[in-house]
């Protein structure tokens, strides 16, 4: 049993924070396709919804770097459990004074420190991974992380709230309150009992407000590390982008409004399995091979048909199997998250924390766009910004090189398998 735990999460102690993760991600994301609807059935405006996930995005996106340098200067533990402790505070006051109150100065700052909250969760754990797993293993490492994370946040999460809202028919702001069972068990899970594997003071001998400083200078000492955070931003900026125009696109279009929600499902759905597949597939083929030729190429193609097949009015199945397609390619950034800590092996947690902003930035970015971009050159035009930045980020990863630990080969591989077996 250890040498399968060993052999598919690199160790006991990161199995358990794989799981923790997606058991709290699972609470972070039960709102994720409703919130926004139920919002504005209850008064608000679309303008005022988008303000407030605009601020949450800023907040996600500043939580996001502060993650890697905070766990490295006072161990992953220590800003899981601060992550855990935000989610709590941030939860308690919106559903008490926020949701009831349907009022956009109460709502807008406890939401955003939920959105300060699973950044140091998540990504704290995240660092935990790239000083854990071995080099040659780092790249399905990764990939198993974002499995989880967006097993937890796309499948589990989304699932759940269906279930209680369209089946049992459970009140809104009941559900959320059900959250907090999630991230509970997902910290158990993730902390509680896996006490000793989170180094807990990774980097302890550094000066805290240097090193804090060292998430900003990281930036200049190691331009491709800037470069790799650049191309995470652009990463799933398109994905959050979607939401926000093509539901009306595809009613326009004479599409049934439930189609979104079908198409969208199998996009994250595919994306989930992928995005262990691609790490597996990234330490074979070379990670920033399957960065730049699968996730920005294809993303940019898969971009750029997906808008057409829709003018064109294609069948619902075609629409379905090239969303999946690109939630397949967008999940080939996952070597991403490998290709980051060694382009600055003497500093991961600042190296992380510039990905992880990425990552944060990504979701503001793509709001971003839709926002800046929709009324004044359509709905096509912000599909040619969307494919011309998937362009932009391949060309990036020309010069985000890193020499690669190779894992033995597969003939070897089988031949110790037989040997352990006899």
């Amino acid at each position: 049993m250890s040498n399968i735990i060993n052999k598919i999460f690199v160790s006991p102690k990161l199995m358990l924070g794989y799981f923790g993760v997606m058991i709290f991600m699972a609470g972070e994301g039960l709102e994720l396709n409703w919130l926004p609807e139920y919002l504005q059935h209850n008064g608000m405006t679309e303008q005022q919804t988008g303000l407030i996930y605009t601020v949450y995005g800023l907040m996600v996106a500043i939580s996001s770097w502060f993650s890697g340098v905070l766990a490295e200067i006072y161990g992953v533990r220590r800003v899981m459990f601060i992550g855990l402790i935000l989610f709590y505070i941030g939860s308690f006051f919106f559903l008490v004074f926020g949701m009831p109150s349907h009022n956009l100065y109460w709502i807008i700052p406890t939401y955003a420190i939920r959105g300060l909250a699973y950044p140091l969760f998540a990504y704290g754990f995240l660092v935990w991974v790239a000083y854990e797993a071995p080099a040659e293993k780092l790249g399905s490492a990764v990939g198993i992380f974002w499995f989880m994370y967006s097993g937890g946040v796309a499948v589990i999460g989304t699932k759940y709230s269906d279930i209680m809202l369209n089946y049992y028919h459970i009140e809104h702001i009941h559900v959320l309150w059900t959250a907090l069972i999630f991230v509970t068990l997902g910290a158990v899970i993730a902390l509680a009992l896996s006490k000793d594997g989170a180094n807990s003071s990774t980097k302890s001998e550094k000066a805290s407000f240097s090193y804090l400083l060292n998430g900003l200078t990281i930036l200049v000492k190691k331009p491709k590390v800037t470069m790799g955070g650049i191309v995470r931003m652009i990463n799933t900026s398109a994905a959050y982008g979607f939401p926000v125009f093509i539901p009306a696109l595809l009613i326009a279009k004479h599409y049934d409004s439930s189609v979104w929600l079908s198409v969208v499902f199998w996009l994250w759905m595919v994306n989930v399995a992928f995005n262990l597949i691609w790490g597996v597939i990234g330490d074979k083929l070379g990670w920033r091979n399957v960065v730049m030729w699968f996730g920005c190429v294809g993303c940019a193609i898969t971009t750029f048909l997906f808008y057409y097949a829709i003018e064109m009015q294609a069948s619902v199945l075609t629409l379905t199997l090239i969303a999946s397609v690109y939630g397949c390619f967008l999940a080939a950034f996952v070597p991403l998250s490998a290709i980051m800590p060694m382009l600055a092996p003497k500093d991961k947690g600042a190296a992380m924390s510039i990905l992880n902003f990425g990552a944060g930035m990504s979701y503001f970015f793509g709001y971003f766009i839709v926002t800046l971009f929709i009324s004044s050159v359509g709905s096509a035009g912000v599909i040619y910004i969307y494919t011309g930045l998937y362009l932009i980020a391949a060309f990036l990863m020309i010069f985000v090189n890193v020499k690669q630990q190779q894992n033995d080969s597969i003939e070897h591989e089988v031949e110790m398998a037989v040997k352990e077996a006899l």
